[in-house]
C-alpha cells in the first residue's frame, strides 16, 4: 500500500495516527484481511481528499476522518464479519472463539428481538383465536386466582374474566411489543 504524502507535518501525523488506529482495530484479522481493510480506508481518504479543495491539509483530513468515524467503533462490524468468514474457512478453534466473542452482542440482541417478535405474533394469534374460539381464549381464573392467559384446551372449572375486552387488551400489548422492538432496532442502528 502506498501511503498518502502530505506537505504539512501535522497532516502527515494525523494521517499516520489514523492508519495506526485502523491497524490496531483490525489486528485480530489475518494479514490479507487487515491489508484489505487498510487499503479500503486509505482509498477512501485519498478519494475524499481529491474531491475537496485543499485549502488546508489538516482541516481537510480532520473533516474526512471525522466523517469516517473512530476506527475502534466503525470497524467492529466489519472485523466481526471477516472473522466469521475466516473461522469458517480455517476451522481453527481460536478463530471460531474470536468470531463468537466479536459477534456475541449481536447474537444477544437478535435473540431479544426474536423473543419480542414471537410475543407480538402470539398476541396477534390470540386475538384471532378469541374471535373463533371465545370460550377457550382469554384470562382464566380459578377460585379468584390467576390460572391462564391465552388459549386453553379445557376451560372446565375456569372462569374467563375479560370477555371480549381481551381483544383490545391483547391488541394494546401487541402494540407495546411492536413499539419496543422498533425502538430497540433504532437504538441498535444509532450505535453503529
Amino acid at each position: 500500500m502506498k501511503n498518502i504524502e502530505f506537505k504539512s507535518d501535522s497532516a502527515q501525523r494525523i494521517y499516520n495516527d489514523y492508519l495506526h488506529r485502523v491497524k490496531s482495530a483490525t489486528s485480530i484479522l489475518s494479514t490479507p484481511d487487515q491489508t484489505d481493510l487498510l487499503l479500503e480506508i486509505n482509498s477512501h481518504i485519498y478519494e475524499a481528499l481529491q474531491s475537496i479543495p485543499m485549502a488546508n491539509e489538516v482541516e481537510s483530513l480532520l473533516t474526512i476522518t471525522e466523517k469516517l468515524g473512530r476506527p475502534e467503533e466503525f470497524l467492529v462490524p466489519m472485523v466481526a464479519t471477516r472473522k466469521i468468514v475466516e473461522a469458517q474457512r480455517t476451522f481453527n478453534p481460536r478463530h471460531v472463539l474470536q468470531a463468537l466473542r466479536l459477534n456475541i452482542s449481536n447474537g444477544i440482541f437478535y435473540a431479544i428481538m426474536s423473543v419480542g417478535y414471537l410475543f407480538l405474533s402470539v398476541f396477534v394469534l390470540l386475538i384471532v383465536t378469541k374471535i373463533f374460539a371465545p370460550q377457550r381464549t382469554g384470562l382464566f381464573m380459578v377460585d379468584g386466582k390467576y390460572k391462564a392467559f391465552g388459549f386453553v384446551s379445557n376451560p372446565d372449572q375456569m372462569t374467563e374474566v375479560l370477555g371480549y375486552w381481551f381483544i383490545p387488551i391483547t391488541l394494546g400489548a401487541a402494540l407495546i411489543f411492536y413499539v419496543a422492538v422498533t425502538l430497540l432496532f433504532r437504538l441498535k442502528k444509532t450505535k453503529k
